[in-house]
C-alpha cells in the first residue's frame, strides 16, 4: 500500500528541524504538486532550486529518513525542469517513498491553507512550538489537523464478494463498499449502516483486517472483511454508487498499483486466502 516505504522510515514526530539547502520541498497548485517527472519516476526540488529562498517561507512537515520535508507556503513558481502534476500520479509514480511524502503533504497543506484564520473570532491563527496545533491566541481554540474516519468493507457471499464504482467520481474502477463514521457510532456500527444505505443488505461476521492512512481524502480507513446476513438482492443508492454487483474470485482485476486498502483486500479475495 500506499504507506509502506520500507526500508524507508517515516518520522512524523513533532520535532520541527531548520530549513537546509538540502532539504526537499513541497508545493501545491490546489490538488497538483511541483516535480521533476521522467516518465514513472520523478523527484522533488530542493530549497536550493529556487533563488532568494527564505526559511519563513515554509513551513516544517516531517521527516523520510534522515530527509527533512517542508511545505511552501504559496503556490511556487516552478523552476526550470519542473511542473506541477495532478496527485493522483503518485499512485503509480517512483520512489514510493517520495510519492507518499507527496500525499502525505497534500493533506497537512490543505489544513494549513483552511486554518488561517480563527472559526469562532477570526483572528489569524498561531503556530504552536510544542505539537502540530494552530491555536487562537485571543479565544484559545486549538486546531489539529483533520483525519476523517472511514470504512472499507468487502461483503461475501458464497463464492462471491460484493464490488461497486462510484458515481460523479472521477475514480471509476471497481471498488468496495465505503464510508465515513458519523458522530456517535462505533466504527464496526459505521460497516452496518453504510452496507445497509448503499446496498441495502445486512452483514455479519464482521473480521477487522487493516488500517491505512488514505491522504488523498484526509482518511484513515478501517478494512473490515464479513458475511451476508439474509437476502443477496441488491437495492442500490444510485446517488452514491453507479454500480454494485456480486463477482467471483475471477472476476477480481489485478492489483496494479499496489497503493490502496481496497485492492489489497479483493487480491486476498481473489488468491482464496480469506
Amino acid at each position: 500500500m500506499i504507506q509502506d516505504i520500507h526500508p524507508h522510515m517515516y518520522h512524523n514526530e513533532f520535532t520541527p528541524a531548520l530549513i537546509e539547502e538540502n532539504a526537499l520541498i513541497l508545493s501545491y497548485d490546489k490538488k497538483s504538486v511541483l516535480i521533476r517527472q521522467d516518465g514513472n519516476s520523478f523527484t522533488l526540488p530542493a530549497a536550493s532550486d529556487f533563488s532568494g529562498w527564505k526559511a519563513d517561507n515554509f513551513i516544517w512537515l516531517f521527516a523520510i529518513d534522515d530527509r527533512q520535508f517542508f511545505l511552501a507556503r504559496r503556490t511556487l513558481p516552478a523552476p526550470e525542469g519542473y511542473a506541477y502534476v495532478p496527485i493522483r500520479y503518485m499512485r503509480y509514480a517512483a520512489p514510493r517513498h517520495l510519492a507518499f511524502a507527496s500525499v502525505t503533504g497534500l493533506s497537512l497543506a490543505g489544513w494549513y491553507r483552511h486554518h488561517q484564520l480563527c472559526g469562532c473570532c477570526g483572528q489569524p491563527l498561531q503556530h504552536s512550538k510544542k505539537e502540530r496545533m494552530l491555536y487562537c491566541p485571543s479565544c484559545g481554540i486549538m486546531n489539529y489537523p483533520r483525519i476523517n474516519p472511514a470504512v472499507i468493507v468487502a461483503v461475501r457471499h458464497e463464492n462471491k464478494i460484493l464490488v461497486s464504482t462510484y458515481a460523479g467520481r472521477e475514480y471509476t474502477n471497481m471498488a468496495l463498499i465505503a464510508g465515513f463514521a458519523e458522530i456517535g457510532e462505533t466504527i464496526e456500527e459505521t460497516v452496518h449502516r453504510e452496507v445497509m444505505e448503499e446496498v441495502g443488505i445486512r452483514v455479519k461476521n464482521l473480521q477487522f483486517y487493516k488500517s491505512q492512512p488514505w491522504c488523498f481524502t484526509d482518511t484513515l480507513l478501517f478494512g473490515f472483511f464479513c458475511d451476508l446476513d439474509g437476502e443477496d438482492t441488491l437495492r442500490v443508492d444510485h446517488e452514491e454508487l453507479a454500480t454494485a454487483r456480486w463477482i467471483s474470485r475471477d472476476e477480481v482485476p489485478e492489483d496494479v498499483e499496489k497503493v490502496s486498502l481496497t485492492m489489497e483486500m479483493m487480491t486476498l479475495f481473489k488468491e482464496g486466502k480469506v
